[in-house]
């Protein structure tokens, strides 16, 4: 799954795609370099930001949706209805669901649906993130909610457990150790690692440095997500640099 940002804040790409014809040619570009699916969003989800209008997502994203899904498949990376509905009616046959609320929606709609987990809003969710066991917590939360999904008919049920989605860097790394438990619980599952910030701390301390190694340098730490995320079982990976990783899913599958 290649990330695709119509976004000006968002926390790796933010102003980049914001204009659509870029937007376009990136999703282009993505689907040529080996993306299965491409996930169009509209309003950032990172930490600390802030909604956006509907009227506004939907200018960013169906132009986008409708140019890109007959090249490649396309998801919508959105929590509100009415953008879930307008980017499915454009060609979008995937809802990917940060705030898994929109189960209703996608069934009405007979799309695929991905239920992730999040503690708290974008605006609070990396305060000060709590857990008695994440890992059982997080599985927990997806099972029940992805069951919810089937049983309103939705064939296509993926799981995320929300990487960096009101965690701490200690949260994420039990969660992507314990990834193999989520996989058996019997639902595909969505790994999101790419270019996260947790990336950034680990590999600042790698390097003895206070500070965490800025979203340019993420790349490798990215990739040994992924590869961990795939060989752990993930069906899918979600990311900003998909060449390199489809390469990666190559020696992986080999």
């Amino acid at each position: 799954m290649g990330v695709l940002n119509v976004t000006p804040d968002s926390f790796s790409d933010g102003g980049r795609y914001l204009d659509t014809e870029r937007a376009i040619d990136h999703g282009r570009a993505l689907a040529a370099d080996g993306a299965d699916v491409v996930d169009v969003g509209g309003e950032s989800s990172r930490p600390g930001a802030e909604p956006v209008a509907e009227a506004e997502e939907l200018r960013r994203v169906v132009p986008v949706v409708e140019a890109l899904a007959p090249v490649v498949r396309v998801s919508i990376d959105t929590v509100k209805p009415a953008v879930a509905r307008a980017a499915v009616a454009a060609g979008a046959t995937l809802v990917n669901d940060v705030s898994a609320t929109l189960a209703p929606v996608a069934a009405e709609l007979g799309a695929g649906y991905v239920v992730m987990h999040r503690q708290g809003s974008p605006v609070t969710m990396q305060v000060d993130p709590r857990y008695d066991d994440v890992v059982a917590e997080v599985i927990d939360f997806l099972v029940r909610e992805a069951s919810a999904a089937r049983r309103l008919g939705i064939a296509e049920v993926w799981v995320d457990p929300g990487i960096g989605f009101g965690k701490t860097v200690d949260h994420n790394l039990s969660l992507l150790r314990h990834l193999d438990r989520l996989v058996a619980a019997g639902f595909p599952v969505l790994v999101g690692t790419s270019r996260k910030g947790f990336l950034g701390v680990l590999l600042g301390r790698s390097d003895g440095r206070d500070e965490p190694a800025p979203v340019g340098d993420r790349l490798e730490a990215s990739l040994a997500t992924a590869t961990w995320a795939m060989a752990s079982g993930a069906g899918m990976v979600r990311v900003h640099d998909v060449l390199p990783t489809v390469q990666a899913a190559k020696v992986v599958a080999a």
